[in-house]
């Protein structure tokens, strides 16, 4: 175990399923024996608007990708919207916004290839 905590973003998720090669062997590794992987629930959100609006065609249902990669679902608390509320607006996104919150309230790393996020200041994993 590495004693990381790891909060990954909507298309670190997608990638995984696919078998993304932006998503490295030594990436893979990294969070395979992490601590702890978490997935939002603002995530998940996120995925199913995208679904059903016919934006976006996931292999399975986030539910059951949950389960197969053993990541933890992460619930939205009444702290992480604060907190969003609170940041710059170096990103409109507020699903991007929600999962910075939460990485910063809960002393996660973010997982994910926006560099944008990077200005917030939360541990990020960069891909």
């Amino acid at each position: 175990m590495t004693g990381d905590r790891f909060l990954l973003d909507s298309h670190v998720l997608i990638w995984l399923d696919s078998g993304n090669p932006r998503l490295t062997f030594p990436i893979r590794e990294k969070l395979r024996y992490a601590d702890h992987r978490f997935l939002s629930a603002a995530t998940a959100w996120e995925l199913s608007l995208k679904q059903a609006a016919g934006k976006l065609t996931l292999q399975a249902s986030v539910g059951s990708m949950l389960s197969r990669f053993r990541l933890e679902e992460l619930p939205v608390a009444i702290r992480h919207g604060d907190r969003a509320a609170t940041l710059p607006s170096f990103h409109g996104d507020p699903f991007d916004r929600m999962i910075v919150a939460q990485a910063l309230e809960e002393n996660l790393i973010l997982v994910t290839g926006d560099r944008q996020l990077a200005q917030y200041g939360a541990p990020i994993l960069l891909l």
